[in-house]
């Protein structure tokens, strides 16, 4: 649970079959947002429920754009403030930087009132930074 919560490369895992995520380097030491009592209810959890349902997600992707088919080209139409973590696996997605920053993203939402990237920030952004994700809701918030 360590390696995982804890990872700061943002690029795709390599995870060796025969190691496993043993592979992985062990973190130096937990940052300032994640205490040993979280890890360790982190993972009793997933050692009493495994990991089915986030796999679950990646297991059922071709069946999500499916049955989001209907929808395709539909742009959002409600303000939105779209933030992410410069060091999280999801912005390094081949493409993803180039859409959210040069005009794709705003085209199919078109009332995107703000994009945040966070630098230092990785996947677990609310956990990683909550006063200033905490701040950036409330500022959207209030402005309605």
């Amino acid at each position: 649970m360590k390696k995982f919560l804890t990872t700061r490369d943002p690029n795709p895992p390599c995870i060796p079959k025969e190691t496993g995520l043993k592979a992985l380097p062990d973190p130096p030491a937990l940052p300032s947002w994640l205490s040993e009592d979280e890890i360790n209810y982190f993972a009793t959890k997933f050692n009493q429920k495994g990991f089915t349902g986030g796999l679950n997600y990646y297991r059922a992707m071709n069946l999500n754009w499916e049955l989001m088919a209907p929808w395709t080209g539909l742009q959002i139409q409600v303000p939105v403030k779209f933030i992410v973590g410069d060091l999280d696996i999801t912005y390094h997605i081949p493409g993803v930087k180039e859409y959210l920053q040069n005009g794709g993203f705003k085209k199919n939402v078109p009332f995107l009132q703000e994009l945040v990237v966070m630098e230092g920030v990785a996947h677990f952004i609310n956990q990683e930074k909550p006063q200033e994700i905490s701040m950036h809701i409330y500022d959207f918030i209030k402005k309605f």
